[in-house]
């Protein structure tokens, strides 16, 4: 990450981490019915505690959760093991990630709830290198963004996109197949439930 990026171990320990529900994703499993996304090599970026790694194991992924934060892939692990389920998590600084993680077979499902809308900011390129070396022709790619839509103040939700920079910062790798806007889950702010609208993109890598 830049030096300007938050200190994401400090947030885990904190616990100042309003984006971890402790529940999956229901956007992530409402796409997973509507393109009946069979089992596969998957990579869940900035997978956080797991949540969301352990239930697409569940249903038979072959799954590898990356986060920067290594108390985040600590807690990760001990959730998958309770699960019952093997995933391969990973402390990955997806700007300038090791060989070794970039040297593996390539995914043929990316999900990422909300990575590309924070290191956007700083470091695209770098994400887009990354990802253009874990995927290949015809890989999906799903993010979750904030929505530059949201009529919410924007100081305490997630960072935001307009649908034409979504479109123009992704399009040169990806052809976007859908995008819609939908509400984050279960989101709370200072002990208050918080609604904030968000982007689903989903993309076919070129």
């Amino acid at each position: 990450m830049t030096e300007s990026s938050p200190d994401w171990n400090e947030s885990y320990e904190t616990r100042e981490t309003p984006w971890d529900t402790g529940l999956p994703s229901a956007e992530l499993q409402r796409l997973l019915a509507q393109f009946e996304i069979a089992p596969c090599r998957t990579l869940e970026l900035g997978c956080g505690t797991g949540t969301n790694a352990v239930h697409l194991a569940q249903r038979g992924f072959e799954v590898t959760g990356v986060d920067v934060a290594p108390l985040a892939i600590e807690q990760a692990r001990e959730k998958a093991a309770a699960a019952g389920v093997t995933i391969d998590f990973r402390v990955v600084d997806l700007i300038k990630p090791a060989e070794s993680f970039l040297k593996g077979p390539p995914f043929d499902f990316v999900f990422d709830r909300g990575v590309y809308h924070v290191i956007r900011r700083n470091a695209l390129d770098g994400l887009l290198q990354t990802l253009e070396r874990v995927t290949q022709p015809g890989s999906l790619y799903v993010t979750l963004t904030g929505n530059a839509n949201d009529p919410n103040d924007a100081e305490d939700g997630p960072p935001r996109v307009a649908a034409e920079e979504l479109c123009g910062e992704l399009g040169g790798l990806f052809r976007l197949v859908q995008l819609r806007e939908f509400h984050f889950d279960d989101v709370v702010i200072d002990e208050k439930p918080r609604d904030f609208l968000a982007w689903s993109a989903t993309l076919r890598r070129r």
